[in-house]
């Protein structure tokens, strides 16, 4: 039986480790809605994640377990579960797990992730 159109199986999902230095978990990431993709990002204890920005795509992230401090535009705050980050297109970006949990949010991404939109500022050569 042929799904309908509005309806997207994935049961091939799970967890990658990135260069970024975290886990990732694509919640939601179809051609079928480029307005939009989900995931689910785990950072471990005591890392930071890679200086980088996302051009074209706003994003922001809802903290849902541990503790940590984003930086966005060398702009530093504390962070927790129950608090969401707004990230401006094109803004450099990383967050820090400072607590003894594994940092765990979602990332919600407007248009949508892809991996030409990633641009990483911690190895950006000059051009």
């Amino acid at each position: 039986m042929q799904l309908p159109k509005w309806l997207h199986r994935d049961s091939e999902r799970s967890e990658f480790y990135t260069d970024e230095r975290c886990y990732i978990l694509e919640l939601h990431n179809s051609e079928q809605t480029p307005q939009v993709s989900l995931a689910t990002a785990r950072v471990e204890p005591g890392v930071t994640t890679q200086l980088h920005a996302l051009k074209g795509v706003d994003e922001v992230y809802v903290l849902q377990q541990g503790s940590g401090v984003v930086e966005i535009d060398r702009q530093r705050q504390e962070v927790g579960a129950g608090d969401s980050v707004m990230i401006p297109a094109g803004a450099a970006q990383r967050i820090s797990n400072t607590g003894s949990e594994d940092l765990v949010f979602h990332c919600i991404c407007t248009p949508r992730f892809t991996p030409a939109c990633y641009i990483d500022l911690e190895h950006k050569t000059g051009s």
